[in-house]
């Protein structure tokens, strides 16, 4: 596929084919993708936690899923994924790869930094996920884990402390969907959102 018919056709999907696992080999050409990614002084301070069998997916809804949440449409179709990769962010790599002496900032001052880009760059790698899924024709959701089942997640998976979840995405083959509403606001136009030379 073209990469630009790649980008066209990204979407997040909600709802999946419980009955159609993804390929090993796929599994590995979108984990490989995705440790393709930038990552600021070649840091690549992230972790990707693989969900592909049923028990250990059953277990991560279980712990990621508010009380309140229940059962509804949404939840239902992102449980039938067949796959789950969770990207971790891990700070300590950044601040210690920056106090290296080619880099030189010997205090490890989060302060330094413009934005925390072990965020932006595992963002980076969840990205080129979710592009390598529509290529293998596959569909692919990126969602947060609520703050209060951090905890709950952290524990269920033995996963450390330095890394922090940025998020979670579920991967399979689609099933029938339905539109996200928030679709129907429209793509704000180019001309809105780019300034050339200066912003006004």
């Amino acid at each position: 596929m073209e990469f630009a018919e790649v980008v066209r056709r990204r979407r997040m999907v909600r709802n999946y084919d419980p009955d159609r696992p993804v390929p090993p080999e796929v599994v590995d050409r979108l984990l490989d993708h995705a440790v393709r990614a930038p990552s600021a002084g070649f840091s690549q301070g992230w972790g990707f936690l693989v969900l592909s069998d049923a028990p250990d997916r059953d277990r991560f809804w279980a712990a990621a899923t508010p009380a309140r949440a229940g059962r509804g449409r949404w939840l239902d179709g992102m449980r039938r994924a067949p796959l789950i990769v969770v990207p971790h962010a891990n700070r300590s790599a950044y601040l210690d790869r920056y106090a290296e002496p080619d880099k030189g900032w010997a205090d490890r001052d989060e302060n330094r930094w413009p934005v925390p880009y072990w965020y932006v760059d595992t963002g980076f790698a969840a990205l080129l996920m979710l592009l390598t899924a529509v290529d293998e024709g596959l569909g692919a959701c990126f969602f947060g884990i609520p703050p209060e089942r951090l905890s709950s997640y952290r524990e269920a998976f033995g996963v450390p402390e330095e890394f922090v979840p940025i998020g979670a995405i579920t991967i399979g083959y689609r099933a029938p969907d339905h539109r996200s509403p928030s679709l129907d606001r429209g793509r704000r136009p180019v001309e809105q959102v780019v300034h050339r030379g200066q912003w006004s």
